[in-house]
Parts: structure tokens; sequence; C-alpha cells
């Protein structure tokens, strides 16, 4: 039988990031089992917790990406409390962090001093440009690392302003790529360096612009500066989303050969393949539009689940834009446990995303949503730094927690 709690388990993560890059890699390690700390500023918490919409005056926004995780106050601004940071440190696995550079080393909490502490924490430096370069200093949020990192300027439609994308992608791609490279990290302490740990350096704009491929190369070997091109493909056709009878909208691939061939057969088309203009994949990139009127023209006259039907079952790589009422309804979603409900304290019954991915042993467990600020002071300091319970409230009452 698969257990419950994941792959993770004992893994002890120190998050003292805020908001979303490194909550995204923290989130993700929580969801398989790691016991991961949130430090939180007293009074205010994470800023995250500020981002609407809210229920009872309780961002969803924090619930949602705070799933999983302990909550601890602590005031890195004191003595005291770095000095209990310190401590924290030494019984943790990896430390996430996302101030400018500097701030830690200023705090006498930089690598070097938790690495004396504990040699084999891998930490996660977050930060808007990395800790080098002439633009380490600058301050920078995810939509400037869209910006810089060209996903923008590729965005959109031709003669008309470039669109950010409506959710925090920078950030939590960087989430993405941070909690890929602490494995990697981890994975290299425990099997290669004999308990050394390693700090691992992210921007928010590198991840971003690691996935724009492969534009460096295009721009070097033909000099060719992307553009925007709307919803097609630069390089591959045709790739586009099209508007049907019944008003609405169908995605469509069809971006090799073979699935080309398959689409014009299953539309009743096969006259497109003796065609020389569509003939393959160079020719129907410079004839794309001619082979968009062509596709508009069948699909606009039917109904999107007549299209669904008709090209589906005979290799059609197509499918309906779905806004999210849509995907609460769609069975595949719940077949896949892609949304889970949970009786959250504060909520009542609310549902949200799953478990991503799916591991066949160890799946992980959405356990609880996002918890209050400080809701685990006692059980944190007492568990991992043996502090009694009258120690705690102490520290509450100085402002320390």
């Amino acid at each position: 039988m698969a257990a419950s709690k994941g792959p993770l388990e004992g893994l002890k993560v120190l998050d003292l990031s805020t908001i979303v890059a490194g909550s995204t890699a923290s989130s993700l390690l929580a969801d398989f089992g790691a016991e991961v700390v949130k430090i939180e500023r007293p009074g205010s918490g994470d800023p995250l917790r500020n981002w609407g919409p809210f229920v009872n005056d309780i961002s969803l926004w924090w619930k949602v990406h705070s799933r999983n995780k302990k909550s601890i106050t602590l005031n890195l601004n004191s003595d005291e409390g770095r000095g209990i940071c310190r401590r924290l440190v030494c019984q943790s696995d990896v430390v996430i962090e996302g101030f400018r550079p500097g701030v830690m080393e200023r705090w006498e909490l930089g690598p070097t001093e938790l690495h004396d502490l504990n040699p084999g924490l891998v930490i996660l430096r977050y930060s808007g440009f990395g800790q080098s370069g002439p633009y380490k200093d600058r301050p920078g949020f995810g939509t400037i690392a869209e910006c810089m990192s060209g996903y923008v300027g590729m965005t959109g439609f031709p003669n008309s302003p470039p669109v950010l994308p409506p959710v925090p992608l920078a950030d939590e791609i960087a989430g993405v790529f941070g909690a890929m490279s602490g494995m990697m990290a981890l994975y290299h302490r425990d099997t290669v360096e004999q308990g050394k740990g390693q700090v691992v350096d992210l921007s928010l704009f590198e991840p971003l612009f690691r996935l724009c491929i492969p534009h460096i190369t295009m721009y070097d070997q033909l000099q060719i500066n992307r553009e925007r091109v709307g919803n097609d493909f630069p390089d591959a056709a045709p790739r586009s989303l099209y508007k049907t009878g019944d008003d609405k909208w169908l995605g469509l691939s069809a971006t090799s050969q073979r699935t080309f061939e398959s689409l014009a057969g299953a539309m009743g088309m096969p006259q497109l393949l003796d065609r020389p203009e569509f003939r393959d994949n160079p020719s129907r990139l410079e004839n794309r539009d001619a082979l968009n009127d062509e596709l508009d023209g069948w699909i606009r006259d039917k109904n999107l689940d007549d299209i669904m039907e008709q090209l589906i079952p005979a290799g059609g790589v197509v499918g309906p834009v779905y806004d999210v009422k849509q995907i609460m309804e769609d069975p595949h979603y719940h077949a896949r446990n892609d949304i889970v409900e949970l009786d959250d304290p504060d909520l009542g019954k609310t549902k949200l995303l799953g478990i991503v991915p799916k591991f066949s042993d160890t799946p992980g467990k959405v356990e609880h949503t996002g918890p209050s600020l400080g809701e685990h002071n006692y059980v944190i300091y007492g568990s991992w730094l043996d502090m009694g319970e009258d120690q705690i409230s102490d520290l509450i009452k100085k402002g320390v927690f």
C-alpha cells in the first residue's frame, strides 16, 4: 500500500522567504512530506497574507500557497531572534531565503556562518537578479524577471503591446527550479560529498530565461530576434486557437508531420497533403496564414463537442480552452485527484489543487491549508529547540516571537 506522507518525510526545511518564489519551492517540498517551517515577521507575517481575494479577511493565496507548512514567528531584526534562527538552522536540512544580496551577511546569517553551524546544510538563495553581476543589488519581483527574461517581449500579437502573464509565472517557475535544485544538492550531499552542503543561487529571471530555448542560439547563428506571433508557434505549424461555431475556442496542435497527416485525414481534407504549400513543416510555416484560413473555415461552422468527437478518435491533438468552472466540472481532473477537498477551520469545506506529480508508492498528501500566523510556535520551538511553554510565552511578550 502506498504511504501517505511522501518521499521527503523526515526532511526539515526552514523557509525564511516571502511571497511566491521561495514559498513555491517549500510548498512543493511540503506536498511530498518535508517538514517545512515558515519563519514570519511577528505581528504582520508574510506579505502574501495581504494578497486578495479574501474570505473572512483571510487571503486565499496564503491558504493555498502555504498548505502543509508550519508557521512560526521570529524577529530577525533582533540579536536574540537571529540567535534563535541559528539554533533552528542547526536542526535543518534546507534553508530557503529571499532577501536582497548582502542582508543575510549583515545579520551574520550568510552561508559561511550557517555552514560553520551546519556543514550539511543546503541553502537556496532567491533574489531578483542573483548573488553576483552588475544588477545584483537591484530590487526585483517576478514581473521584472518576466520582462527581462525575453518571455514578455515574445508574448502577444504582432503590432500590439507585449503582454504580462496573469499569474506570477517567473516566481513560480523559479520555485520549481528551487525545489529541483534543492533535491539535487541534497543528493550530492548524501551520495558524493559525505555530508557537505552547498549554496544554490536562484535569480527570478534565469529560470524563465532557461525555458525560452533555443532563442539565444537562433540569434547567434541566424540573427533571428523573436517577435510576437499571437497564438501561433513560430517554428512549427499548425498550432493555434480557433473559434468554433458555438462561440467557443479550440486549441489545435499538429506540429509533427505524422500528426498533421492524421489531422487532415480526420477532417476529411486529405487534399491538404497534396498541396505543395502544406507538404512539410517548412512549407507550412511559410504559408501559415493560408493554412490557418483552411482550418478556420472547417472549424468555425461546427460545434466544439462535434469537432472533438470527430478528431480525437482519429488522433487529432485538440482540446477546449477551459475556464476554472469547466476545470472544476471535468471528470478527468477528478479521476486524477487534481482537486481535493479539506475541512478548513477558517473556510469550512474548501477545494484546492491536488498533488502534482503522481508518485506510485509515496504520493504525498495535502494535510492542511496555510496556517494562522505563529500557529506552530509552541510545537516547533518545543520540539526543535526543547523550549518550555513559559519560555516561549515570555519571548512572545518580548516581541522576539
